[in-house]
């Protein structure tokens, strides 16, 4: 009897008097992550160790035995709480890396993916070598990550960045002022093209870039949590195809766009060819192409006005 309650009866006293190394810290916090459903757990709470201590990883693995500071400990326990009711890793610690930068993120603004680095991959492939000013229109800017990786890599574009939301501009703005390109980015508040009707740039813009709303409003609730329950549903829900905000972009596109202009447009799972087939019956577009992510999806759409 003595020898089961003995280590217990040790570890409560340990538990109250000695604080937690970083590596029990850690086990702990993934034990609770896993036991939420968590499916990279231990990762999940390594990243939020390293977020609260300030320290890579590395770091961390290097000093395992180290002790956890009562105040570190307690940021530490909140974060993993916050993580356990699956509220995503990149708004508790405020921050998403894409194209190589750092963007600021809040719960008004989606989290960038890595898919949709295709669509700044495409335009800067079509726009590098021109040797000119080009005109671009980025639509649904969000967090600005697609206008602020084009502004950073096409030194000499002017680029236009529009969302309904004044709350996503907002983040939008302040990820523009860190990277350097506030002067090159003009942030627009209205639905699509509206905002630009202002402008004199009908017919002149080189690229429209959109990575619209294109989840099914009967998919929403079948997301996961960390999506369905925390990120803007503005950013998420179409209607009830999935592609009505994807039709007003493609229908709108060639007023705006310059001869030879190109739309280049993020796209859901299984949408490719209801959205060519909508861009075919649309307008004066002379080629249609769409481009698969690193999972092999069709993940955008690429018009070309004639």
């Amino acid at each position: 009897m003595i020898s089961r309650i003995f280590p217990y009866h040790v570890s409560c006293i340990r538990h109250r008097h000695i604080p937690l190394t970083i590596a029990e810290a850690i086990y702990q916090a993934a034990q609770k992550l896993s036991g939420a459903g968590i499916a990279n757990a231990r990762l999940d709470a390594e990243v939020l160790l390293s977020y609260i201590l300030e320290k890579d990883r590395a770091w961390l693995i290097t000093h395992n035995n180290d002790s956890l500071d009562n105040e570190n400990h307690k940021l530490f326990e909140g974060a993993i709480e916050r993580r356990s009711r699956r509220e995503p890793l990149q708004y508790i610690t405020g921050k998403q890396e894409f194209w190589g930068l750092e963007f600021t993120v809040t719960h008004d603004v989606l989290i960038p993916r890595p898919e949709t680095e295709l669509v700044v991959e495409t335009a800067i492939k079509i726009l590098r070598d021109t040797g000119k000013q080009a005109t671009i229109v980025d639509l649904c800017t969000g967090s600005g990550c697609v206008a602020i990786s084009l502004a950073k890599e096409l030194t000499n574009a002017r680029i236009f960045a529009v969302d309904t939301s004044s709350q996503a501009l907002a983040v939008a703005r302040e990820n523009a002022q860190m990277h350097g390109v506030s002067a090159r980015i003009r942030f627009l508040e209205g639905d699509l093209y509206a905002p630009l009707e202002e402008l004199d740039i009908r017919g002149r813009v080189d690229v429209i870039t959109a990575n619209p709303p294109y989840i099914r409003s009967d998919d929403l609730p079948m997301l996961q949590p960390e999506v369905r329950d925390y990120e803007p549903e503005l950013a998420l829900r179409a209607g009830p195809d999935g592609t009505e905000v994807q039709h007003r972009i493609v229908e709108s596109a060639p007023g705006f766009l310059k001869k030879n202009g190109v739309l280049i447009m993020e796209m859901g799972m299984g949408q490719a060819g209801a959205l060519r087939t909508m861009a075919e019956n649309t307008g004066p577009y002379a080629a249609i192409e769409t481009y698969k992510d690193l999972a092999g999806i069709e993940r955008v759409i690429v018009a070309h006005k004639k």
